[in-house]
């Protein structure tokens, strides 16, 4: 599975070179062999795109995405949706093996963008393949600008039960500055939602800091609440425990998890 980073981009690195080839590639591959039923003009995208980001400034502009949206609409089935925070790795085990999960890196915008870098530049027309500045540098980057509109976007079809998963060996699991606290969160639509369901997931050894008991996942509770969500709320959900097991092959690792099912099962058949 493709993986998501719209952490911050390193400076001096620019537009990764060969873009419009691997944009178009990837579109193609998606509409060919991942969804064929979309039908799907992907020439016409990364024109959209193109002429949303070489017009203007490699920074502190909020680029406009809108026409490349348009030109790519995409529907998801309801029941499938799933959000994340801090649990990338986990995250990519859990869709891989609970294959009903959508994510946003499921979708084509999230396929075509993976872990490309780009930018205009102020005094010329075309892309700047020698320097791109810092997400820090930048009231607003062109590529946090795109996983902003498309996180949204994905949130704003979220529908039935959706799913989120948080990491409970962290401080602010749920962080009101993540995409998930700041962009996703406030799109979900509670008449489209049946149920907000939070899976709070630590670490095999710790550390054990928050829980949906404890820590900013009471917050997000609140919100939730607030906003008139249902939800249900897990800590370590068996499946994604197993999967932990099987990435972290040591001993002591095996021994927590084999201690844990073990009383899980005895209290099932208690």
């Amino acid at each position: 599975m493709l993986l998501l980073c719209p952490g911050p981009l390193r400076a001096q690195l620019g537009t990764t070179p060969n873009i419009k080839h691997i944009v178009v590639g990837r579109c193609y591959n998606y509409i060919t062999l991942v969804n064929p039923s979309l039908r799907l003009d992907c020439e016409d995208i990364w024109r959209q795109f193109e002429e949303a980001v070489v017009h203007q400034s490699s920074c502190n502009v909020m680029v406009d995405y809108h026409h490349m949206f348009y030109a790519m609409p995409q529907t998801w089935p309801c029941d499938r949706f799933l959000f994340w925070s801090k649990t990338r790795t986990l995250m990519q085990s859990y869709a891989a093996v609970v294959r009903h999960f959508w994510t946003l890196e499921d979708t084509l915008v999230g396929y075509m963008f993976n872990k490309l870098i780009w930018c205009g530049q102020d005094e010329d027309s075309g892309f700047d393949f020698s320097s791109c500045p810092e997400w820090s540098a930048c009231r607003n980057h062109p590529v946090y600008s795109l996983w902003e509109q498309a996180s949204q976007n994905f949130a704003e079809m979220a529908c039935g039960n959706i799913t989120v998963l948080l990491n409970g060996s962290i401080v602010n699991a749920f962080n009101r500055k993540s995409f998930f606290g700041s962009v996703e969160l406030d799109s979900l639509n509670p008449c489209r939602l049946d149920y907000v369901n939070i899976k709070v997931v630590t670490n095999l050894e710790g550390p054990f800091i928050e829980s949906c008991s404890e820590g900013s996942i009471v917050d997000l509770i609140q919100i939730l609440q607030s906003r008139g969500f249902r939800w249900t709320c897990t800590d370590n959900d068996e499946t994604l425990m197993m999967l932990q097991c099987i990435q972290n092959p040591k001993q002591s690792a095996y021994q927590t998890c084999a201690n844990s099912l073990s009383h899980r099962k005895s209290l099932m058949f208690n």
